[in-house]
């Protein structure tokens, strides 16, 4: 089967699952996950033989793929901030929204210039620590999260992107401070965290994709308590920001009123709602 003819049968086997700009997309990060072959290689050499071992494993992804499994789950691997990060079970997908998140940061620690620290709670696959840290060289970056499999994910990504990012296995909801270790008395020019902001309540609006296969600790809080993380991590910054330190957060896009008011009631000023590429409220920057 040469590879003009695997993409009619890709987008025949899918049709029904997925829209065709999605179909087109899966086919191109599998044409050069599997082949090394970017789009206009396959434009250019549409003879490109596919051999009967990779067609079997072209089968097999189409199998995953109809059972709606993300992509990136499926590959092993996800961009974010132009940089690749393995991803699995044990962590969420990088999005877009948390690029625009890294963004704010990484133009506010630039402005400074001097060394700063950092910190990411709940940091999953590590991809703002990581991308924090290949942005600002000489930032001393720290990241906790409660899943020790998600932190031995993390710990790999930093690897493989070649920077040094300090990973605290810690229960942020447990803790009474924000210290990490029980001689440091760290205080951070950033606190950043993008916890568990999905109700139950809104399970409803998201896709069996992700509900299906992305971590559901990472994921959803309960209705009665949505802003439980935020309350709990606002608390903890109090002790742990330096003079003049920022506290960020990505949030459920419903709640940004709410999110302020509750920054507002715990005693934060200059807080700044700013919304996402789609228009929602989805970060927040507060200071003391």
């Amino acid at each position: 089967m040469n590879i003009k003819s695997l993409k009619t049968y890709f987008f025949t086997e899918l049709q029904t699952i997925q829209e065709e700009a999605e179909i087109e997309s899966f086919f191109f990060i599998l044409t050069e996950f599997l082949h090394n072959l970017k789009r206009m290689d396959v434009s250019l050499h549409p003879d490109f033989e596919i051999t009967e071992s990779y067609v079997k494993k072209w089968q097999t992804i189409i199998s995953e793929l109809k059972t709606e499994k993300p992509i990136q789950y499926i590959t092993g691997e996800a961009w974010f901030y132009g940089l690749r990060f393995e991803v699995n079970e044990n962590t969420l997908i990088p999005r877009p929204e948390t690029e625009e998140l890294v963004e704010w940061i990484v133009k506010g620690l630039k402005e400074k210039g001097k060394e700063q620290r950092v910190l990411d709670i709940g940091t999953g696959s590590g991809c703002i620590p990581i991308a924090l840290k290949k942005e600002i060289p000489n930032a001393a970056v720290f990241a906790i999260d409660i899943s020790e499999k998600a932190l031995e994910m993390a710990r790999k990504n930093a690897l493989d992107n070649q920077v040094e990012v300090n990973f605290i296995q810690q229960d942020i909801l447990q803790s009474s401070t924000l210290q990490l270790s029980k001689s440091s008395n760290l205080l951070f020019d950033v606190i950043v965290s993008n916890p568990p902001y999905v109700r139950n309540l809104e399970k409803q609006e998201i896709k069996r994709n992700v509900l299906d296969y992305e971590p559901h600790l990472a994921l959803f809080v309960d209705d009665l308590d949505a802003l439980l993380f935020y309350r709990k991590i606002a608390q903890l910054a109090w002790k742990s920001l330096a003079p003049n330190g920022k506290l960020f957060f990505e949030i459920n896009q419903y709640l940004g009123k709410e999110t302020v008011e509750l920054l507002e009631q715990l005693g934060f000023k200059n807080i700044e709602l700013r919304k996402d590429f789609m228009g929602n409220d989805r970060m927040i920057c507060a200071a003391f």
